[in-house]
């Protein structure tokens, strides 16, 4: 008997144009995809919370691998989109179902003063992995007790090393008017600068401060400090009769996987966002009533954590909305280490000097 075997040989047809394009553009999307949830994504830099270190117009590489890729929990979203649909107000996503998150092993675990990208915490509306993103340097680990005096961060009674280009906030008094042009030439951005007469309060590093306070024409400067045991109704934890400001904060305990505290007034106040908002739990299943903590319906009095936190704050001290307000910084939040710049533009210059040509490629301490 004889088979016939020119069906497996028939000529293929080739493809048109459109199916080319369409195949090109679904593997390019897979393929960035895969590139951003693995590997590296890029970011850009839209406050000044971080300056001098980094630049409103900064645009930087991201490494995921660091501390290891996380698996999306969204996975009814439209590609390479984040919240919305790109130039519109309609959500890239629908929120249910919910998968559960897994972190691959990465390069490393996160330092102090590492440049941490995090999914913003407080940002409760959307669900965890689609919360935006926020730069700041991890200044506290798990377990360490932060506190804040005269806006000098200390870790377990020590005072930490500060970052090289970290600012405050001054006023300044003077003669007549300071040009922009001097400002420019201090490396005082102009979103650093706010001006009611000959009074300014501005944005900038200590030393650049002593070079102000030695030029003619200013009479007084001295950093914008809140004063000490003055409370700030902003700052976390939002209840509790806690005489903290931005400047002198603390002491406070940062939460570690597996370390377990008493639920008493104060530990309940300090910590009660973190057990309803992140630990895992559903509506229903945990509640805070009368200044006591039930957990499915039982009151409990001592709480163990379920994963790390950090304490995250931006190098521009008193222009950075930070852990000082909102609080702790989930594990399962982090989203990768900050590595270099890859692009600068400045916002506040034409097109033909709009890049920051000394800031290409540079590396993000």
């Amino acid at each position: 008997m004889k088979f016939n075997y020119k069906f497996w040989n028939r000529p293929s047809r080739s493809k048109s144009k459109l199916r080319e394009w369409v195949d090109s553009i679904v593997f390019a999307v897979i393929a960035a995809t895969l590139i951003r949830w693995l590997f590296i994504e890029p970011f850009t830099i839209p406050t000044p919370s971080m300056e001098s270190t980094l630049l409103v117009g900064d645009f930087l590489f991201v490494s995921k691998m660091h501390y290891g890729p996380q698996t999306p929990s969204t996975i009814l979203q439209i590609p390479l989109t984040h919240q919305k649909i790109w130039g519109t107000d309609i959500p890239s996503y629908i929120r249910n179902p919910q998968l559960p998150r897994f972190r691959f092993p990465g390069f490393s675990e996160v330092k102090r003063n590492d440049a941490v990208v995090f999914n913003y915490p407080a940002e409760l509306e959307h669900p965890q992995d689609l919360r935006v993103h926020y730069i700041k340097r991890c200044i506290g680990l798990p377990g360490d007790t932060l506190s804040i005096d005269s806006a000098q961060v200390s870790i377990n009674g020590k005072e930490i090393e500060n970052p090289e280009k970290m600012q405050f906030s001054y006023l300044v008094e003077t003669k007549e008017g300071i040009s922009t042009r001097t400002f420019k030439r201090l490396n005082i951005s102009p979103y650093e600068v706010m001006q009611s007469g000959n009074y300014y309060r501005i944005q900038t590093t200590p030393e650049t401060a002593k070079a102000l306070k030695e030029m003619d024409v200013v009479t007084r400067i001295a950093m914008d400090m809140k004063p000490k045991g003055e409370r700030q109704y902003d700052i976390y934890p939002k209840r509790g009769d806690y005489p903290w400001n931005a400047d002198f904060y603390g002491p406070i305990v940062i939460p570690a996987k597996g370390m377990t505290i008493p639920l008493t007034f104060d530990n309940l106040v300090r910590y009660e966002n973190v057990i309803l908002n992140y630990e895992g739990y559903g509506e229903d299943e945990v509640k805070v009533e009368n200044d006591k903590l039930y957990i499915d319906g039982k009151q409990v009095n001592e709480y163990t954590f379920k994963q790390d936190y950090y304490f995250m704050m931006g190098d521009n001290r008193h222009n950075s909305l930070d852990s000082r307000f909102w609080g702790f910084v989930p594990y399962d939040h982090v989203v990768g280490k900050a590595l270099f710049i890859w692009l600068s533009l400045d916002p506040e210059e034409s097109l033909f000097g709009k890049v920051r040509w000394e800031r290409l490629f540079k590396e993000i301490e």
